[in-house]
């Protein structure tokens, strides 16, 4: 791919880096601690400060770093990972089986799924992992999973949404849905409440959503959920859905919460995953340097999972930190 023009969707995730401001609006694990308060926000203002290697790096130094869970955290607990052959996904399941967990991979490739769970095992030594095919976009697939899991297992401590898909042009699901409303939003939200009593067996338990800091490009498609008018655009509906994502959490945090399910999204910055690699090559080839390793952008989700005192629910995180995002940028207005 080196030397190929690039391509909408790929200028318009670098336009992030120009547009979109953030910073103010974190909670501030490092409120009280100023220098740490002001090199936080520096790097958020930043952007490519705060969302690549080196905003993880800093920010993990800094005072007030939330303190990793301890190594058995998830000792006796269940996870079930969606999108877990690959990528942010592989690297959360690694993550939850390091600490102790239980972990379900669901995955649409068994094949894929079977090869990352062999490569986690061989890594840890004795993690319990099992791998099911499940298509999130497809809603009659995700109903059936749904049954024979729940049948399977009597509890769910976490459930982690990361599968994703960045399609180059319009695509629509087995029930006819637009392909990354299908995937982001309407799948997972069918997993959630098809395992509700499972997830509400466990007493406590958290479900994560791995959204995007692409949010700030869109503003939430009230008007057009399935991208239906318009030029198409896969990085502008992979970040509306997203944003969708976001704007749930509050509805999902009131539905859930007398069940004892806490609710959370974060973003995991710029990772190097080969999904990057191959929906965004031109990002990919120019942003290269500075992106994140998988397990950087998965710790977040990972410390969500298993911090011992329970993340506030309804939040969106970014580096183990809570924050409200500002309003998206118009990308009518951009320049």
């Amino acid at each position: 791919m080196e030397g190929t023009p690039m391509r909408r969707a790929e200028v318009e995730s670098i336009e992030v880096a120009r547009n979109a401001k953030p910073g103010s609006m974190r909670a501030g694990s490092n409120a009280g601690r100023p220098i740490g308060r002001v090199i936080d926000s520096l790097l958020d203002f930043s952007v490519v400060g705060g969302y690549t290697r080196w905003g993880y790096e800093a920010r993990s130094r800094l005072p007030g770093w939330p303190p990793d869970p301890p190594p058995d955290a998830m000792a006796g607990k269940v996870a079930l990972v969606t999108g877990a052959n690959a990528g942010l996904g592989k690297a959360t399941a690694t993550g939850l089986a390091r600490l102790g967990a239980r972990v379900h991979l669901v995955v649409r490739n068994v094949e894929k799924g079977r090869r990352a769970r062999d490569e986690i095992a061989a890594e840890l030594g004795g993690a319990d992992l099992t791998v099911w095919r499940c298509d999130v976009s497809d809603l009659d697939d995700v109903a059936r999973f749904a049954a024979e899991f729940a049948a399977a297992q009597p509890r769910l401590d976490v459930l982690v949404h990361n599968a994703g898909v960045l399609p180059a042009t319009r695509e629509v699901s087995a029930q006819g849905h637009e392909l990354t409303l299908a995937t982001h939003v309407l799948g997972p939200l069918l997993l959630t409440e098809s395992l509700r009593p499972t997830l509400a067996a466990a007493g406590t338990s958290r479900v994560i959503w791995v959204t995007s800091g692409g949010i700030y490009t869109q503003r939430l498609p009230t008007d057009d959920l399935e991208y239906r008018s318009g030029q198409y655009s896969g990085s502008a509906a992979y970040a509306r859905t997203k944003r969708v994502q976001v704007a749930l959490l509050p509805l999902l945090e009131r539905r859930w919460r007398s069940d004892g399910i806490a609710v959370h999204a974060m973003h995991p910055g710029w990772a190097d995953t080969a999904g990057v690699a191959s929906s965004l090559p031109g990002f990919h080839r120019v942003m290269r340097p500075a992106l994140r390793d998988a397990a950087q952008g998965a710790d977040t989700a990972v410390w969500l999972a298993a911090a011992m005192s329970p993340p506030a629910s309804g939040k969106l995180w970014h580096d183990r930190d809570a924050f409200t995002p500002p309003a998206a940028v118009d990308p009518a207005r951009r320049g």
